[in-house]
């Protein structure tokens, strides 16, 4: 609402200086009689020419949405965390105790139910103490403090001048009597007294009388008793200096006026006045924590909905704007958090892999963490994200807002090398290639020397062929396995020859293809795997455990990628619903072959990590290159959850380090990260489905023996020649579990 250039707007003018000479009470005479109050008792003249005078000022408040808390809610109503700059719980009138109405009326305006607006009786009684003492007298009834704080509210809202009390101009004052009359025609006496109550400030964040019940006394404003109204009453005058946790005599000084204003008008009897007069104060309060660090749970899974919110067009143009309405808005944001599921996980990976900080030999320190992550297949829900620190924004020893789970964008890192938690989609691509898991592949190739080339048809500038510069050497971590064997027992075993003679017998980019359909990429840099590097296929890459708990739904549900997802729905506290990513999943890879293919997951998880579960269990196990990351991703039909243990400072090697209680000489992901899994999947699994996978109809082995089977190909590795080797292998050879 813009306002007419006026005299009274402007102290350069003559007009102006005398205005604002003369002060605010002197002008209060003027407004009494142009606004033609009842009980002002004025001339016509005077009257006229105060009109005239206020016809210029604006005569309809603009009101902007209260500033309300937002709420980040887990997918059964649950809160988890609350985000506000201002702590307001809204309420009607009737929720309001009588003593509350009355205590406020008492003290602040006690010809509320009289005036229409500005009180002129209260202006001449102000404007006689102000010119003939030295203490200064306000005379702003309830309506007109409303309207102030109407105003600051739309203000802040739009990134206006603030009108607080001690920086209002002539016109301030002007605009704001004006304002409340005009609002007395509008508004009930009821509404009214409601809308200030619930906009009012009572100490620091804390606003309106039903915060501030919970504030102070843990109450609700329906229930307060005839002291603790008084207490409340007396602070709006300054909630600051009468807050009784900083100045208790002050506060009770000032309560104590309250009650004789509650006495004097009759609304209490003396007997209830002598008794609340003894009543105590209160010496603490029940603070309302705003933000992700006040979760008592889900901290890193609240922190990347408030990433979501923060970097969406969805809720502003500008991160300032979206952080704003997270703040003032009064959203109210359903999640796809499970709490039962996040409390396991919680306690799960704080008991099995506590935070420690170690030593290597040459002194240099390591931190370990552990991570939890859990997605449901078939929709991409991210049902708990849990990691073994506490989220904190003073980073030290096991605080940290890092977090483990996801990629940098998103507050992680850059990832840890995946290990052989990747080469499950080297043989899926295998399979779409043509190729069986039971075909025999020649793993005894441990050298690809120069001049060797791998197939990469996607390559930029037309070259269709990655060749290690030197050669490549190819390590297995178990012994007497570079023999042929068929291809299932390869990844069974986890044997790297065999992968890199899988991945070297088809095209690099086919592999990648794969990788990039169940959203596999680069955790750091958010780029696509390179097939330029050929020892992405022995897991070289970093990678996000979250990234990977949903490649591998994929699998748990018959090909098919769903994005992970946060937030099912957002709404606000005026009614308005905002567009949120609704379940986005797509067909991204064969039944059959995503069947094929768990056949040896589910022989490796079996075996290894859910012995004693009664249900189906499909996963790999992973070991990065310096034993510093070890990994367990499975899943049933109806959870994937990926399991991370590690050092996520630098690459000191885990081996001969105690995690949880127990040292490890050997470091695989079936021993550290597998039991994590399993402990807690082993107690939530069972909340969701667990039926058996999807049958594979084809031929099939078992994976844990060796042993050719009929109609099984025979795929062997030759040396093809290619232009000079470019690719240093140095940094590519990975161990497997």
């Amino acid at each position: 609402m813009a306002n007419r250039k006026s005299p009274f707007f402007d102290t350069a003018t003559t007009l102006g200086k005398i205005v604002a000479f003369l002060g605010v009470s002197a002008l209060c005479g003027v407004l009494a009689a142009g606004l033609m109050l009842p009980m002002a008792a004025v001339g016509g003249a005077t009257a006229t020419a105060g009109g005239d005078m206020l016809d210029q000022l604006p005569a309809e408040l603009k009101e902007e949405p209260l500033s309300v808390p937002s709420r980040v809610l887990d997918k059964d109503g649950t809160v988890l965390a609350t985000f506000y700059a201002e702590n307001r719980v809204p309420v009607t009138l009737d929720e309001i105790s009588q003593n509350m109405q009355d205590a406020i009326i008492s003290i602040e305006d006690e010809r509320f139910y009289e005036h229409s607006g500005v009180d002129a009786r209260g202006l001449t009684r102000a404007l006689v103490n102000n010119a003939t003492s030295d203490s200064t007298q306000g005379a702003s009834t309830i309506t007109q403090q409303y309207v102030n704080n109407v105003l600051i509210n739309a203000q802040y809202l739009n990134n206006e001048r603030t009108t607080i009390s001690g920086t209002k101009s002539v016109a301030d004052k002007l605009r704001e009597m004006k304002l409340s009359v005009a609002v007395e025609k509008e508004m009930s006496k009821e509404e009214i007294l409601e809308g200030y109550l619930n906009i009012v400030l009572f100490s620091g964040r804390v606003y309106g009388v039903e915060a501030a019940s919970r504030y102070f006394f843990d109450t609700n404003a329906s229930e307060l008793t005839i002291p603790q109204a008084a207490l409340l009453a007396g602070m709006v005058q300054s909630p600051n200096g009468y807050n009784p946790i900083n100045n208790p005599q002050g506060a009770t000084d000032r309560r104590n006026i309250v009650l004789s204003a509650m006495l004097g008008n009759e609304v209490i009897t003396r007997a209830e006045y002598d008794e609340a007069v003894q009543a105590p104060i209160p010496d603490k309060v029940n603070p309302l924590n705003s933000g992700c660090v006040s979760a008592a749970y889900g901290n890193y899974f609240c922190d990347y909905v408030q990433r979501v919110v923060q970097t969406s067009e969805t809720f502003g143009p500008d991160a300032e704007s979206r952080q704003r309405l997270l703040d003032r808005g009064g959203l109210q944001i359903t999640t796809t958090l499970d709490s039962t599921l996040q409390r396991e996980a919680e306690n799960v990976a704080k008991a099995n892999a506590p935070y420690t900080i170690f030593t290597s030999d040459d002194g240099t320190e390591g931190e370990l963490g552990a991570s939890l992550v859990t997605v449901e297949p078939g929709t991409g829900n991210v049902r708990a994200m849990a990691q073994n620190t506490t989220y904190a924004v003073s980073e030290g020893e096991g605080h940290t807002t890092l977090n483990f789970n996801v990629n940098r964008p998103m507050g992680g890192g850059a990832g840890f090398q995946a290990g052989s938690t990747l080469k499950p989609f080297t043989f899926l691509a295998w399979l779409e290639s043509g190729h069986s898991m039971t075909d025999t592949l020649d793993a005894r190739v441990n050298e690809y020397p120069q001049g060797t080339a791998f197939k990469a048809s996607c390559r930029e500038q037309g070259k269709s062929w990655v060749v290690p510069r030197d050669g490549w050497t190819v390590r297995n971590a178990i012994a007497n396995m570079n023999k042929p064997m068929r291809a299932d027992y390869g990844l069974y075993w986890s044997i790297n020859t065999a992968t890199v003679a899988a991945s070297y017998a088809q095209d690099l980019c086919g592999i990648t293809d794969v990788m990039n359909r169940v959203g596999i990429h680069n955790a750091g840099t958010g780029k696509d795997i390179d097939p330029q590097n050929p020892s992405f296929v022995l897991g070289s890459e970093e990678v996000s455990p979250l990234m990977m708990a949903a490649a591998y739904a994929t699998l748990a549900d018959d090909g098919n990628y769903c994005e992970p997802r946060f937030i099912s729905e957002v709404t606000d506290t005026r009614g308005n619903s905002y567009q949120v990513p609704p379940v986005n999943c797509q067909k991204v890879a064969d039944t059959q072959q995503v069947a094929e293919l768990n056949n040896t997951l589910k022989a490796i998880a079996s075996e290894r990590i859910a012995q004693d579960m009664p249900f189906e269990v499909a996963g790999k196990t992973g070991t990065n290159n310096w034993s510093s990351s070890t990994w367990f991703i499975g899943s049933t039909t109806g959870l994937t959850t990926a399991s991370w243990v590690g050092n996520f400072r630098n690459q000191i090697s885990l081996e001969g380090q105690k995690i949880g209680g127990v040292t490890y000489d050997d470091v695989w992901g079936s021993i550290i990260a597998g039991p994590m899994w399993s402990d807690y999947m082993g107690t939530v699994a069972g909340n969701y489905g667990t039926g058996d996978f999807t049958a594979y109809n084809g031929p099939a082995s078992d994976p844990r023996t060796e042993g050719s089977r009929e109609g099984g190909q025979t795929v062997r590795v030759e040396n093809r020649g290619g232009p000079k080797p470019f690719y240093d292998p140095n940094t590519v050879v990975s161990t497997e579990d």
